[in-house]
This record gives C-alpha cells, sequence and structure tokens, in this order.
C-alpha cells in the first residue's frame, strides 16, 4: 500500500528547503537552509546571489531531507517543486533539479504554486479545520485576503495595490537602520513600545484591497519631524496600523462569505501582534481562528509537498516541459 510520500522542494526566493510528507498531512521531514546572512549586508535579497546559493544547497538539503525522513527515493510517490511566483533564477534551479529526479528515480513530477502551498500551511497541523475558511495570506511580496471554499477552490477577495505588508516592513526598518529582514527586528521593538502615534489605516473601510506604500511615507515623515522619537513606539504603532487593517478586512470578509473561521499564511504571518489579533479576533467573533507555527509560515518545503499530494490526486503529473513563472497568479474561480 503506498504511503503517500511526497518530496517537496521549495527555491522561490531566498530559502532552500526539502521535505517528505505522508498524504498531504504528515510531515516526516523539513530541512530549511536559510541565506538572510547572505543578503543581509546588501539590505534585501540579490536575485544573482539567491540562485547560486540555490544551487550550491539544494543537492545536500535534499538529502538531508529524505535521511530525516528515513525514506529512500524508490519509496516516494511524487517529487513537487515550486515553480512560481518567485525569482526566476531561483524557481529555476528548483523546477530543474525536481524534474531532473522525476526523470531519474521514475516518479511523478508535479508543479505546485507558492502561494497556494501557503494556503495550505494550516492543513498540515489542523487538518480537520471546516471550510469555508478565509485565508490572509502575508509577506514580503504579497498581500491578500482569499476564500478557500474547497480543496483547491479558491476566490481571491482583494490584495495588494502597492506594497505588500512584509515589503513595508523592510522598506521601514531599512529607513531606520535596523538592517534586513525588517520584520522580525520592528516586531521585537515594538513589544518595549508603545502605539502613541497615530499613524494612518490606508484604505480599511474600503473594499477588500490593501495598500502600505502611504502608511510607509507617513512613518518616514513622522520620523523626520521628530527626529528624537523613541524607535519602538515608532515600531509599535507602524505594527498596530498595520495589523489592524488586515485583522479589520478578514473580519469583514468573513462576514460577508459566511466562512467558519480564518487562518493566516505567509511570512509576516509569524509576527506576535497580527498572531495575537486574529485569534482574539476570531473568539469576538465566534470563528475557528488558526495560525501556523512560525516554522511553516515563513517559506518551507513542507507546504510545497502537501499541496503536491492534493494536486496529484486532482490533477496527475505535471508535464516535464513545463518551465517557472516568476508572476504566477494563485488559481481561482470564477
Amino acid at each position: 500500500m503506498s504511503r503517500g510520500l511526497v518530496l517537496g522542494i521549495e527555491t522561490s526566493c531566498d530559502e532552500t528547503a526539502a521535505s517528505v510528507v505522508s498524504h498531504g498531512t504528515d510531515v516526516l521531514s523539513s530541512v530549511v537552509s536559510s541565506q538572510v546572512d547572505l543578503h543581509a549586508r546588501y539590505g534585501g535579497v540579490v536575485p544573482e546571489v539567491a540562485s547560486r546559493a540555490h544551487v550550491e544547497l539544494l543537492t545536500p538539503v535534499i538529502a538531508q531531507a529524505l535521511v530525516e525522513a528515513g525514506v529512500e527515493p524508490s519509496e516516494l510517490d511524487a517529487i513537487a517543486a515550486t515553480y512560481g511566483p518567485g525569482l526566476i533564477g531561483s524557481l529555476l534551479v528548483g523546477v530543474s533539479s525536481a524534474k531532473a529526479l522525476s526523470l531519474v528515480w521514475g516518479v511523478p513530477y508535479v508543479a505546485v504554486n507558492h502561494l497556494e502551498a501557503h494556503l495550505y500551511a494550516a492543513f498540515l497541523e489542523e487538518p480537520g479545520l471546516e471550510l469555508p475558511l478565509v485565508v490572509l495570506l502575508v509577506s514580503g511580496g504579497h498581500t491578500q485576503l482569499v476564500v478557500m471554499e474547497g480543496h483547491g477552490v479558491y476566490r481571491v477577495l482583494g490584495q495588494t495595490v502597492d506594497d505588500a505588508a512584509g515589503e513595508a516592513y523592510d522598506k521601514v526598518a531599512r529607513y531606520l537602520g535596523l538592517g534586513y529582514p525588517g520584520g522580525p527586528i520592528l516586531d521585537r521593538l515594538a513589544m518595549d513600545g508603545t502605539a502613541s502615534i497615530d499613524f494612518p489605516r490606508p484604505m480599511i473601510h474600503s473594499g477588500y484591497d490593501f495598500s502600505f506604500s502611504g502608511l510607509k511615507t507617513s512613518v518616514i515623515n513622522h520620523v523626520r519631524k521628530h527626529p528624537d522619537v523613541a524607535v519602538e513606539d515608532v515600531a509599535a504603532s507602524f505594527q498596530e496600523a498595520v495589523v489592524e487593517v488586515l485583522v479589520t478586512k478578514a473580519r469583514r470578509a468573513a462576514a460577508d462569505v459566511g466562512a467558519k473561521g480564518i487562518c493566516i499564511g505567509g511570512g509576516v504571518a509569524a509576527n506576535s501582534r497580527l498572531r495575537e489579533a486574529v485569534l482574539d479576533a476570531c473568539v469576538a467573533d465566534g470563528l475557528q481562528g488558526f495560525v501556523p507555527s512560525r516554522s511553516l509560515c515563513t517559506d518551507n518545503a513542507a507546504m510545497v509537498a502537501s499541496v503536491g499530494w492534493y494536486r496529484l490526486q486532482s490533477d496527475g503529473a505535471s508535464p516535464l516541459d513545463s518551465g517557472a513563472n516568476p508572476n504566477l497568479r494563485l488559481p481561482v474561480v470564477d
């Protein structure tokens, strides 16, 4: 009887990851090699540096994932890899490796959408979540409000019209001279500050789209006018504005579509204030609330393997002549 084993590969940006997952829910191994130190000196991800690092790191990361799972290549049912969205050079490293291993090991290859993978992070830890769900997908490159009506059935209610939430965090942190990545640094500083600065809540009562560019500019202008302001208070006030916008729209979406609950995913889902606010809102509204563990919020291959299993059941293997798509969107229903 098949163990439903899928090897997942994730190389969409600056994390080199591999994971073995059984039947889409049981994580047998999850290995992530971070490139944060490589890119910190540049204040952000350098695409060429990222793709070269993936070339160097991916083979040992895959080997470690198989060893930790206690799985031989001959036992695999499929190999899944992120084919978009992301940095094209980085994506091609993972896709090319996955297709090569598919040929050598004689197992199907499944191309996985990185955004769809983030939606499945919660199901790795809570497979019994009731649908429909509103999922708040927040990362450095994406901020989306998605209704998950069934496995593989999604509707995008709204998305960012300019800076994504994580991008705004990084830009504010860069202006304040705090280093990269900015999100975790601002989160830590905010714990020691007070949200005493009344920054704007952009588009909070206007539809489901998001805009954080103006908020970022407001922070910069405030610091220029008040150079002695405590950076902890700036961090706390900025973070409170971002979180209030995200949670307010997610709650309204859940009510409008009759969702059973709210989940979050993506790198910014590791933010302590956002996690707290989402759970508090769900308790107040009588909804299921689920936040994945922080290791499943950031880019990882377990979520890729999970989606790979579901897609293999519904769509079968992906053609080996398929490529990578850096501008890929979430597959949605009309």
